[in-house]
């Protein structure tokens, strides 16, 4: 009979197997991530406490996990990426960077023109939080009723008094190609050099940037997503409340084509490790309470319209009519509207 001492080394050899093969059994997601709010935490614990799947994540910028996904290519370990806007999503579907999803939880849940198109195999991406391109004015340089709308800011009654970030940046590539699909080709090159033309200064900051100008004088208006003027309004600094005092917040075009709305969206790696985790994160992320979590944290609408978030910085909004172009089509129509910035002069 052998004794205990010499069974020792078995016993071992055999709990390291089982560590081996429990630990080669664990589920996990890898998620890239363009999203850094700490309610994100919450969002995943959840996740992981409903399924059991682990998640690694890796933050970084949009054009970062971009960047990150070519070079790694067909040996990315890349699972989910989450990104901030429609043209970014777009540019990494036509990279070939995602892989098709079929979902009917999230083509039930996900309106057809917050996701891209399917093209047979399924969509591509998913928009889950939408935010819209607002005008913010000066109380007393500007009269409301000059800045209504996104075409009035190219208008000569308001020559010198626009601000804005770079016409290049994604958030205006998609305001400009969604006034591609509502104005035209000639008529949109028409409108941007006529933004061009009423700037104050040369474009440059960012949203945030834009608000605190228009406040101190410098603009009388300029254009912002929505969650940096909520974002101000909610704060506890009173720099921040002295600059929302002297503005006021238009949520343009409500007589015609509605407001402009972008989305934060999640697509699945196309050479995601762990496909089926990606789809059901996916999924997960249309849910009523991760939908709060997600919007909220950024203080966004969600995509899933049943669902309400708390926020006074957003229901001082109130309701508000939004276009419906297709978010896909946005995307599309970059390239076409960055040859008319760089006809019309608009840096």
């Amino acid at each position: 009979m052998k004794t205990l001492r010499s069974l020792a080394p078995l016993a071992v050899a055999v709990l390291g197997l089982i560590g081996v093969s429990a630990q080669a059994s664990e589920t996990v997601l890898n998620l890239y991530s363009a999203r850094h709010y700490q309610t994100d935490e919450a969002l995943y614990a959840n996740f992981t406490k409903e399924t059991g799947i682990r998640i690694n994540r890796v933050d970084a910028d949009d054009a970062g996990i971009v960047t990150r996904l070519k070079n790694e290519g067909s040996a990315s370990p890349a699972d989910v990426i989450l990104l901030v806007d429609a043209a970014r999503l777009w540019r990494a579907e036509t990279d070939g960077l995602f892989r098709p999803v079929k979902s009917a939880v999230l083509e039930s849940r996900i309106p057809a023109h917050l996701r891209s198109k399917d093209d047979g195999a399924g969509s591509h991406w998913f928009g889950f939080s939408t935010r819209a391109r607002v005008i913010v004015y000066n109380k007393l340089q500007v009269k409301r009723t000059d800045v209504d709308t996104y075409e009035k800011l190219a208008q000569p009654v308001n020559k010198g008094q626009l601000c804005t970030r770079s016409g290049s940046h994604p958030y205006n590539l998609s305001l400009f190609g969604a006034m591609l699909e509502h104005l035209g080709a000639e008529n949109t090159q028409n409108w941007l050099n006529g933004l061009a033309s009423n700037m104050a200064r040369p474009p440059k900051g960012g949203d945030t940037d834009q608000i605190k100008a228009v406040a101190s004088g410098e603009c009388g208006a300029a254009l912002s997503n929505s969650y940096y003027v909520a974002r101000m309004m909610r704060s506890g600094k009173p720099e921040d409340r002295a600059v929302m005092e002297k503005v006021a917040v238009v949520m343009p075009n409500q007589s015609s084509t509605g407001a402009h709305m972008n989305v934060a969206g999640g697509a699945v790696a196309k050479h995601a490790p762990h496909p089926a985790a990606a789809i059901r994160f996916l999924e997960y992320l249309a849910g009523d309470q991760a939908q709060a979590y997600f919007a909220g944290g950024n203080n966004e609408w969600p995509a899933v319209k049943s669902v309400k978030v708390p926020n006074p910085a957003l229901e001082s909004f109130g309701d508000f009519k939004a276009e419906t172009v297709p978010i896909s089509s946005i995307g599309m129509n970059q390239v076409k509207v960055q040859q008319m910035l760089d006809r019309v002069g608009y840096k």
